[in-house]
């Protein structure tokens, strides 16, 4: 399936749209004019990988620092372990369009606990 996420014209070279998906995805627009689509939510903790800093072909989580490769959602350091889902984008008259992945998500331990509704244990509440 197909999903509409920007025109190519309201997505900067240097800049990232979120898809607000479940789970959310990142689609960037690297300065060499390529366009890749990530999940948008860091396999650490639950930080938008939209909100992170791109330089060439890699994201640096705005939380922590881990950098996860665009093309191939390959993680190069701790915190962060495991890669990223990515997905493929289709430029077409002018419109960016994202085809999701049939693999399962890398989400972060915060993000599974609430997508199975966890409710905290008395004392972990912040």
């Amino acid at each position: 399936m197909m999903i509409p996420a920007c025109r190519v014209a309201d997505l900067p070279r240097g800049e990232a749209y979120r898809i607000e998906s479940d789970p959310p995805v990142a689609v960037f627009h690297t300065e060499d004019g390529e366009f890749y689509a990530i999940d948008d939510t860091c396999t650490h903790q639950d930080a938008s990988l939209s909100d992170g800093w791109l330089e060439g072909c890699e994201v640096e989580c705005p939380l922590h620092a881990s950098k996860f490769d665009l093309r191939t959602g390959r993680v190069d350091a701790p915190p962060a372990r495991l890669p990223v889902r990515t997905h493929q984008v289709l430029v077409e008259d002018g419109m960016i369009y994202v085809k999701l992945s049939d693999a399962p998500p890398n989400l972060p331990p915060s993000c599974v606990a609430a997508r199975l509704g966890a409710v905290p244990v008395s004392g972990d509440a912040a």
